[in-house]
């Protein structure tokens, strides 16, 4: 325990949402730029036939003071049971990872064009994998049912601002 190694951004998000919030995911559009300085066009070859990628990246904008390695409430809200660290997927991580499944809408040399992106612009971006059918879950599939309430707006649009 207690391996340290380094891991580089690959790509950045460009564009999408400026903040993290909790829901409202629904619809946002954005860039991920893969670093021309390290790679070709030639890297992103035969993406384009994949419907969605899976992207890991950094929460970079989390307060490291803001960590609890043990258990709380999922947004802190008191209907819901405390659960341990690795029982929420929030930016609140140890290591600052996050993991989103996202709809790729076109390749445009090193732009990879998305959307359902759960990442903010300037995100740095660690790993890019295209979305294989057979890596998803085997077998039944259940999760705490507090989760379905949580994330009822998780990915629905945003309503239009009212003025």
């Amino acid at each position: 325990m207690g391996e340290a190694f380094t891991v580089e951004p690959i790509a950045h998000v460009v564009g999408g949402r400026t903040e993290p919030t909790d829901d409202y995911w629904g619809g946002v559009r954005a860039i991920v730029r893969i670093d021309e300085k390290r790679f070709t066009p030639e890297s992103a070859k035969g993406l384009d036939a994949f419907s969605h990628l899976e992207v890991v990246f950094r929460f970079h904008l989390t307060d490291p003071t803001d960590l609890n390695l043990g258990a709380r409430r999922p947004r802190d809200n008191p209907d819901w049971p405390e659960v341990g660290i690795f029982g929420h997927r929030n930016m609140r991580r140890i290591n600052w990872l996050g993991v989103s499944r996202c709809r790729l809408l076109k390749v445009d040399g090193l732009d990879l064009h998305v959307e359902g992106l759960d990442a903010v612009d300037s995100t740095p971006v660690l790993d890019i994998k295209p979305w294989f059918v057979e890596f998803g879950p085997r077998g039944e599939v259940f999760q705490a049912h507090w989760t379905t309430d949580m994330l009822g707006h998780y990915f629905a649009a945003q309503s239009p601002r009212k003025e």
